[in-house]
């Protein structure tokens, strides 16, 4: 479990990628460099465009608790497919001339409401914030770290995950292609 219910911090990756051990070991999260502060349940990879993932790499938790044990097959399989389709995307200089193509990846921890909570953060830098009337103690307006844009997002596992997911996206008009989900997407 990585911290559920508190903020943790992103490790940035660069290949190779130990995406495994990433979900594993929550003192890699603790001792990692980072300054931002991100969702907990969560990777992040640099890049020119970002793209989003959202993955059962939990299953649900016990009551009060989003996340339970780590999903193998189902969560972290999946979650490395990607990581290597854009490791192969972004290794051919051919595809995608002078872009790299980074992520932001959630884990849904395979529960409907935690998948939403998290597919908010793919929209976070959509929303214009007014800070107009804030101010800081010091007077000074507030700092804001920024999240990065996400231009699409592969989709969640259960069709009725994806089905919540797509409806908050498609607002903002992020596209949620399914990836495993067994609903067709055309109307949305």
């Amino acid at each position: 479990d990585l911290g559920a219910g508190r903020t943790g911090r992103v490790l940035t990756l660069r290949p190779p990628r130990l995406l495994g051990l990433l979900w594993l070991l929550p003192a890699l999260l603790d001792a990692a460099g980072s300054q931002e502060i991100y969702a907990p349940h969560s990777i992040r990879v640099e890049g020119d465009v970002t793209l989003g993932g959202l993955f059962p790499v939990h299953g649900r938790g016990a009551p009060g608790t989003p996340c339970g044990d780590i999903k193998k097959e189902n969560g972290i399989h999946r979650l490395e497919a990607m990581m290597y389709a854009l490791d192969q995307i972004n290794g051919d200089e051919e595809l995608l001339p002078n872009v790299t193509l980074g992520a932001r990846v959630l884990d849904t921890c395979s529960r409907d409401t935690y998948a939403l909570e998290q597919s908010l953060t793919f929209v976070q830098a959509l929303i214009q914030k007014d800070t107009s009337d804030v101010r800081c103690t010091n007077g000074e307006p507030p700092v804001f770290v920024k999240p990065e844009k996400v231009v699409g997002v592969i989709g969640a596992s259960a069709s009725s995950v994806s089905i919540m997911v797509a409806n908050i996206l498609r607002l903002f008009q992020v596209r949620l292609p399914p990836h495993h989900s067994g609903c067709g997407f055309d109307s949305l």
